[in-house]
């Protein structure tokens, strides 16, 4: 089994930067892991959960919602088993639990085919 900690959400003033990690333990090696894609998605209270951004193991490719290109960052370290997503420039509309998932089909899939999601954190921008 593989699991994934999400931590570094919190309060943040608009304009303001927060950078969510991702770290995945268990059997994060072979095919008991086999998602080679890491994503972000969110929602927002009475919101569908939707996904902001991507990236491939590799690095070699990256995925980025219109709603939050140009001020999201996303990037691994694989070494750490670890995903980031830091944020600038932040919106009081970017308020919103924030999932960490993994998953095997490019950029995306339903939410019923990711194979493995965090737990969730909150971030909570004030305007």
């Amino acid at each position: 089994q593989v699991q994934l900690v999400e931590t570094g959400g919190g309060l943040v003033q608009a304009g303001g930067s927060v950078r969510l990690s991702c770290e995945a333990s268990g059997r994060t090696r072979g095919n008991n892991f086999g998602a080679n894609i890491m994503g972000w998605y969110r929602q927002a209270p009475g919101k569908e959960r939707d996904l902001i951004s991507a990236i491939r193991w590799s690095g070699t490719s990256t995925y980025y919602a219109d709603s939050v290109k140009g001020r999201f960052t996303i990037s691994r370290d694989s070494a750490k088993n670890t995903v980031y997503l830091q944020m600038d420039s932040l919106k009081p509309e970017d308020t919103a639990v924030y999932y960490c998932a993994a998953y095997s089909t490019w950029p995306r899939v339903e939410l019923s085919r990711v194979n493995y999601w965090g737990q969730g954190t909150q971030v909570t921008v004030s305007s």
